[in-house]
């Protein structure tokens, strides 16, 4: 059974840091492309993505802020994210990337509920980020 269990929200002040987790179980980690995805307005944002090869991509909106890494003998994605902003306070989660890809299950022109919604088993359960100014 494909998991992703999230961890390390919460609450912090402007300019203020903190790390993301993601830790995966029931699929092949290492060959796995695995996403952080944040619902924003009017959008479920692809915030970042690592690869089987460490290939990674940022959203222009926190590239230079956010660094995504991979723990392979842990299983676990791990999302830091320096020099927080209001505009960052979201509901972040985590998701099997290149799973949903292969079952042609990525996130459309709708809320990241509504994605989750359609393969609930590709997503974590999230985690509420907030920043206060």
């Amino acid at each position: 059974e494909v998991q992703l269990v999230e961890s390390g929200g919460g609450s912090v002040k402007t300019g203020g840091s903190l790390r993301l987790s993601c830790t995966t179980s029931g699929f092949t980690f290492a060959e796995t492309e695995i996403g952080w995805y944040r619902q924003v307005p009017n959008e479920c944002e692809l915030v970042s993505t690592i690869d089987s090869d460490g290939d990674i991509y940022y959203a222009s909106s926190v590239r230079g802020r956010f660094t995504i890494s991979r723990d392979i003998p842990k299983n676990t994605v791990n999302l830091q994210m320096n020099n927080l902003r209001p505009d960052d306070t979201a509901v972040y989660y985590c998701a099997a990337y290149s799973l949903m890809l292969a079952a042609d299950a990525l996130v459309r022109s709708e809320t990241c509920a509504m994605a989750k919604a359609r393969a609930r088993h590709y997503w974590g359960e999230g985690t509420q980020v907030i920043v206060s100014s």
